[in-house]
């Protein structure tokens, strides 16, 4: 525990959102109040320019928030990261930041920093974030779903996350798609090196995929939506095969784990047509009668920003922990 560790309630919780191409620190107050932000390029296939460029960050916050020596303010640190720390060896595991993997970036970046730390995946922080005093603020279980470059998740219980034993809690991203019809087997290649996964039909990549492979157009995803927005009957179609298949992935967690609220982030929660079709989409694969059937799905309150709050909140959200 470091010296700037107080008792109680932290005076200041700082959280660092380690993204592959950008790094976005915020400094919080006890209550949610913005005390200080700032972004900048990740250092990308440099893992120790990472771990002093996350130092730096934190040290400007620190001061920017008044947490000096002499001010007596305490002052944590949580991190959301890519992929997620292994417990069996803590070191890296699953990230896409390839750079991270195998290392011992919690140890490190410990030493380094000299100040309470705490680190989750990325989806967890979204997660818990959007949880503690975003869009599921309020339900007792929260299912934070990235719909981004990937495909994560995170699962929030009476505003603490769920994780477990392999640290992997909430990755449904690499569970293949249920209920494939047979021109969806085997499915894409995920980087992961399976076939079929969620993340291989539901990211923003594969959108763009799915619509190539129907009809030979190179686009992007947002390209497909202005396209569909403007009455495209082909891009239309694009979007309604993956909103299904996003239906069946949602609700194969919907029967295991019910809960209260999903919540959608990543670029593609900017689709307004998700909230309002995944409820009717969702239904028919939920076992569950009548209106039991139909979940709740939301936009996030906090938008790109849910991932740095939800790192900072590792440490306790407003009201407590």
């Amino acid at each position: 525990m470091s010296r700037h560790a107080g008792k109680g309630l932290p005076a200041v919780r700082i959280g660092i959102d380690l993204g592959g191409s950008k790094i976005e620190g915020l400094a919080l107050a006890s209550d949610g109040r913005d005390l200080a932000r700032e972004r900048l390029a990740a250092p990308r296939g440099d893992y120790r320019a990472t771990i002093e460029a996350i130092a730096g960050i934190v040290e400007r916050l620190s001061s920017a928030a008044g947490t000096g020596a002499a001010s007596g303010a305490s002052v944590t640190v949580g991190v959301g990261m890519p992929g997620s720390i292994a417990p069996s060896s803590g070191l890296v595991q699953n990230a896409n930041s390839t750079w991270l993997n195998g290392r011992p970036f919690a140890a490190d970046l410990g030493q380094r920093l000299e100040l309470p730390l705490r680190l989750a995946n990325d989806a967890n922080c979204f997660a818990l974030s959007e949880a503690v005093d975003g869009a599921g603020a309020g339900a007792r279980t929260v299912f934070g779903v990235i719909l981004g470059t990937g495909v994560g998740g995170g699962i929030v219980r009476d505003r603490a996350l769920l994780d477990g034993p392999r640290g992997i809690g909430g990755e449904w991203g690499h569970n293949p798609l249920p209920r494939p019809r047979d021109e969806e087997v085997p499915g894409p290649l995920c980087w992961c090196g399976r076939h079929g996964c969620l993340e291989a039909w539901l990211s923003g990549p594969a959108l763009a995929a799915d619509h190539q492979r129907a009809t030979g157009d190179v686009i992007d995803a947002a390209q497909i939506a202005e396209r569909a927005a403007a009455g495209d009957g082909v891009a239309q179609a694009s979007l309604a095969r993956h909103a299904e298949r996003l239906a069946r992935g949602i609700a194969h967690v919907v029967n295991i784990i019910d809960p209260d609220v999903v919540v959608l982030g990543g670029g593609l929660s900017r689709l307004a047509h998700l909230y309002a079709r995944l409820p009717d989409l969702v239904a028919p694969h939920v076992f569950a009668d009548g209106a039991g059937s139909r979940v709740d799905v939301r936009p996030p309150r906090w938008g790109d920003a849910s991932g740095v709050r939800g790192a900072a909140w590792l440490w306790g959200g407003p009201g407590g922990a």
